[in-house]
C-alpha cells in the first residue's frame, strides 16, 4: 500500500518560499536595491537561467559538485548533460558581454538580480535556490581602480538602506598574496591563497600542517604566512603591518597601494553600522581574482556564512572571446541575508495583502454595485477588492481585519461609508466626488 503524502512531504529543503507578507518585504528590498544601483548608473540585465556546462566551467572550479545539470526525462541519447542551471551571475555575465560586445558601451556597468541554483547541502545560510544581487563594471583593456572603491561604497550603502544591522567588510588585494608567494619562492600563489582564505576555520596547528605538507614551506615560511594573515585594520594598520613583516616586492608594493587607496576612498561615505577594514587573510577561493577582493559578514552572527563578496578579475570575459575585457564586481547574497533576518525576527513584516480597501455590503444581491465601485476606486489609485460569495457584513469585516486591509468601503441602503479598520471611525462618502488618497 502506498503511503499518502502529507503537505510537508512535498516541500524540498534548500528552496525557500515565503508567505505573502514576507514576500512583500522581499520585493521592497529588491526595488530599493534596484534604485540604488541605478542611482550610480548601473543598467539592469538578465541572462538565461540555463548555460552550457562548458560555459560554467570557465570559472575554474570543480563544477560537477556545484551545478544542477539539465536533461529531459525522455532523453535516451547521450547521457552526458550539456546544459545546467547557472550557480552565480559572474560567468553568465562574462558570456553575455562577449556575445553582445559590439552593442555595448564601455565601461559597461550592469546590475543583475536573479535566482541561482547550487548543489549545496542545505543548512542555515546555504540554499539550493537563492537570489543574488550583483553589480559589475567591465571595460576594454583596463578598469579604473576608482571602481574598486565604488563597488564597496554601493554595497555598504545597500546594507545601510536595508537596515540589516552591523556588518563588517574585510578587504584585501590578490596582488599582496601573489607578492607573498613570490617572497616565499612559490611558482604559483593560487594554493597559498586558498589555504589562507580558510584561516578563520583552521587552528594554527592545522594551518601550519597544510602550509607544510601542501606547499612544503619550512617553519620560517609558515611563520611568515601566519603573520601575514593576521595583518588587518585601516590603511595605516596595513602599511605598518607589512613594514614589520619586512617583505617588499612589486606585487606587494602595488597591492598595498591599491588596498589602502580603496579603504581610504570609502571611509567617509560608509553608513555608521558598516565597518570596513583591510584583512590580508581574505583572498576568495576563485582562481580568476587578480586585484581587490571583498567579503562581508554579520557582526552579530559571526558564525554565519559571508553575505557579500566579490573582487577584480582581468580576463574572465577572455574565456569567451579573443579580447581582454577586465572587470570588478560585487555580489550581495540577498536570500542569505533576508532569511537570517527573518529567522531572528529582525524584519519589519507588514500586512498580508496589498489591498488598501475592501468594498463590502450586507446585501447579497449587490455584487454588481460592489464590482463597479471597486473598479472606480482602482481608477482613483486604490488597490481595491471585493469578497464574492460572502453576504454577511461581519464576515467581510473579519476578512479585512485578518488580512490587515486598512479601509472598508461599506455600501448600505444606497449610501456608502468608509471605515477605518485601525481606529474604527466611519464616515459617509460619495463615490462621484470621492478623491481620498490611498493609504496603507
Amino acid at each position: 500500500m502506498v503511503k499518502a503524502k502529507t503537505k510537508l512531504d512535498f516541500a524540498i529543503s534548500g528552496f525557500p518560499e515565503y508567505t505573502p507578507e514576507v514576500r512583500d518585504v522581499e520585493l521592497k528590498w529588491l526595488n530599493q536595491l534596484s534604485k540604488l544601483f541605478e542611482s550610480y548608473g548601473y543598467a539592469s540585465i538578465e541572462t538565461p537561467s540555463v548555460e552550457k556546462v562548458e560555459t560554467l566551467a570557465a570559472k575554474g572550479e570543480d563544477v560537477d559538485k556545484e551545478i544542477y545539470a539539465l536533461r529531459r526525462l525522455a532523453d535516451d541519447g547521450d547521457s552526458k548533460a550539456k546544459y545546467a542551471l547557472h550557480y552565480d551571475m559572474t560567468v553568465p555575465t562574462a558570456r553575455y558581454v562577449a556575445k553582445h560586445h559590439g552593442q555595448l558601451t564601455f565601461p559597461f556597468k550592469r546590475y543583475q538580480m536573479q535566482r541561482a541554483w547550487r548543489g549545496e547541502r542545505p543548512q542555515e545560510g546555504r540554499f539550493r535556490e537563492f537570489t543574488q544581487c550583483d553589480i559589475d563594471v567591465i571595460d576594454s583593456e583596463s578598469v579604473s581602480l576608482a571602481y574598486d572603491g565604488e563597488m564597496l561604497e554601493i554595497a555598504a550603502a545597500a546594507f545601510g538602506l536595508l537596515e540589516t544591522g552591523p556588518v563588517r567588510f574585510q578587504v584585501s588585494n590578490r596582488r599582496l598574496m601573489n607578492g607573498l608567494g613570490e617572497a616565499l619562492g612559490l611558482a604559483d600563489a593560487t594554493l597559498l591563497a586558498r589555504i589562507l582564505d580558510k584561516v578563520d576555520k583552521l587552528t594554527t596547528e592545522q594551518l601550519s600542517t597544510r602550509l607544510s605538507t601542501e606547499l612544503e614551506l619550512d617553519q620560517a615560511g609558515i611563520d611568515t604566512c601566519i603573520a601575514f594573515s593576521q595583518i588587518r585594520g585601516n590603511a595605516g594598520d596595513i602599511e605598518n603591518g607589512l613594514a614589520r613583516l619586512g617583505l617588499m616586492n612589486d606585487h606587494i608594493r602595488e597591492g598595498q597601494q591599491q588596498l589602502c587607496d580603496t579603504l581610504e576612498s570609502v571611509e567617509k561615505s560608509r553608513p555608521e553600522q558598516v565597518e570596513i577594514l583591510g584583512d590580508l587573510s581574505i583572498s576568495r577561493g576563485f582562481d580568476y581574482y587578480t586585484g581587490v577582493v571583498y567579503e562581508a559578514k554579520f557582526i552579530d552572527f559571526p558564525d554565519y556564512p559571508s553575505i557579500c563578496a566579490g573582487g577584480r578579475y582581468e580576463n574572465l570575459v577572455g574565456s569567451f572571446m579573443r579580447r581582454k575585457l577586465p572587470g570588478v564586481g560585487i555580489s550581495i547574497g540577498h536570500t542569505r541575508i533576508f532569511t537570517k533576518l527573518l529567522k531572528e525576527g529582525l524584519l519589519d513584516v507588514g500586512r498580508k495583502t496589498p489591498t488598501q480597501v475592501l468594498v463590502a455590503s450586507d446585501a447579497p444581491d449587490n455584487y454588481s454595485t460592489l464590482t463597479a465601485t471597486a473598479a472606480r476606486l482602482r481608477q482613483l489609485g486604490w488597490n481595491a477588492e471585493t469578497l464574492p460569495g460572502v453576504a454577511k457584513l461581519d464576515k467581510q469585516l473579519k476578512y479585512a481585519n485578518n488580512k490587515g486591509i486598512p479601509f472598508v468601503w461599506i455600501i448600505r441602503d444606497g449610501a456608502a461609508f468608509l471605515k477605518n479598520m485601525e481606529t474604527g471611525d466611519q464616515q459617509s462618502v460619495d463615490l462621484g466626488s470621492f478623491s481620498g488618497t490611498p493609504q496603507g
